[in-house]
């Protein structure tokens, strides 16, 4: 048993000992039906918020007015929430009244699905089931606890969980539930874009990103919480570049090649062709001219309208923006690679060439030819110590202003070419190609 479980276990004994019931539950005993590793364990109890206070007085309060006390553990934080029954919704996110519940029943009945409605014994290691969801488990298939259309209108956000959770087990979407979102997907508006952000970004980034993609299309939640990605859709492409077909399949082409990427290499691969929809054009071929500058304006709006952070912003901004330079790779100058391959998260732009490339004409020669110079090029002669700095420009007489970025790039370009050995080299070329003006 690993240490997270232990403390969990031990918090339900403690539970136990004081005359209270408590249940491991929820995602953690649907990952062990599943034979998966938890990421969390969480608690179910009739103890209510105080008494749990009372066991353990470092405990956090967050959720204390819905009868949830965080237990804080070395191992990382325990839910502890009391059974409740919750009353009616009012805003699609939270019940107008908690009421705390007797029973462990009462508890797993307001839950979203059946999956997650699993309790677990760890005194006699029983799952305790009320709502079916061993036998979907079984059969791969996800579904609410009751009617779907309650589930959903109490939270909206569950119908994005919905999406991810079956798309990240690889079940099937029950029909009821799937015919739900369909008819409430509008209504996904009501929930914040910071929620809906991180379950877009889970989808994303948990292994299944094609599939997810695939059911937020089938439930028409995609055009609702990202239009854009919908547009790409029936978008033809150049087939001598990308016989794959249009847009929208080039793209889930990409995203199912994700494994576990970092959330702004997987936003990229999903953006990296927005721009295309809007510059689509027939002239003696399909065109998208300038589709790279509008994708990468287009990019930073949807980002901002998800709430990312600036710098999560900025670095899918300059994946979507310079995703096409890598064809130009091998007639670039030597210096215009090394700073090409120092630009911040370089290992990202690499990957995001790679899926572009394996998702159309499939020739990873430029890939190639990065990656083995960034591999090969100790990072002191991909960034190596300038040779010269304004200071030194002043010491030999010039004037500081717009020049001498100039000036200093010039150096830094023979640098990186291999044609400065030192300071004295570096002086002279100054000297050779940007001459004072004789008195």
């Amino acid at each position: 048993m690993d240490a997270k479980r232990q403390a969990a276990t031990e918090i339900v004994q403690r539970l136990r000992a004081e005359g209270f019931q408590a249940y491991l539950v929820g995602g953690c005993v649907r990952d062990l039906v599943m034979g998966r590793e938890p990421e969390d364990y969480d608690i179910a109890t009739d103890a209510t918020p105080q008494q749990v206070l009372q066991l353990y007085p470092d405990a956090l309060t967050v959720g204390a007015q819905f009868g949830v006390v965080i237990v804080p553990h070395e191992t990382g934080n325990i839910e502890v929430a009391t059974f409740r029954s919750d009353g009616r919704y009012a805003d699609g996110r939270h019940p107008v009244e908690v009421r705390f519940a007797k029973t462990p029943q009462e508890d797993v009945h307001r839950r979203d699905f059946t999956i997650n409605g699993l309790l677990f014994d760890p005194a006699t290691d029983e799952v305790i089931d009320y709502v079916g969801g061993k036998a979907d488990i079984r059969a791969r298939r996800l579904r609410t606890i009751g009617d779907p259309i309650e589930r959903f209108h109490e939270d909206r956000l569950r119908m994005l969980r919905a999406v991810r959770f079956a798309a990240r087990f690889e079940f099937t979407l029950d029909g009821a539930a799937k015919q739900a979102i369909q008819k409430l997907a509008p209504q996904i508006h009501d929930v914040s874009a910071e929620r809906v952000r991180d379950e877009i970004i889970k989808i994303l980034t948990e292994g299944q990103a094609r599939r997810g993609f695939e059911l937020l299309d089938e439930t028409r939640l995609l055009q609702e919480v990202l239009p854009e990605i919908k547009a790409l859709q029936g978008v033809e492409q150049p087939p001598e570049f990308h016989p794959e077909g249009d847009v929208w399949i080039h793209t889930l082409m990409m995203l199912e090649g994700l494994h576990h990427p970092t959330a702004t290499l997987a936003l990229a691969v999903l953006l990296h062709d927005v721009g295309k929809p809007p510059t689509f054009t027939i002239r003696e071929r399909i065109r998208f001219d300038n589709h790279v500058e509008v994708g990468a304006r287009m990019a930073g709006a949807i980002c901002a309208r998800l709430r990312l952070s600036t710098r999560e912003t900025e670095r899918v901004v300059e994946l979507v923006e310079h995703h096409l330079r890598f064809k130009d790779f091998p007639r670039m100058k030597r210096s215009t690679q090394l700073r090409f391959l120092r630009m911040e998260g370089f290992e990202e732009h690499l990957e995001l060439h790679r899926l572009d490339c394996l998702s159309s004409h499939r020739d990873l020669t430029n890939y190639e030819l990065a990656r083995r110079l960034m591999e090969e090029t100790p990072p002191e002669r991909i960034k190596p110590q300038p040779l010269l700095r304004g200071d030194d420009l002043i010491a030999q007489g010039y004037k500081p202003g717009p020049r001498f970025k100039e000036i200093l790039q010039a150096v830094e370009d023979a640098q990186l070419e291999g044609k400065l050995q030192g300071r004295d080299d570096a002086l002279r070329l100054v000297a050779e190609q940007f001459p004072l003006p004789q008195p």
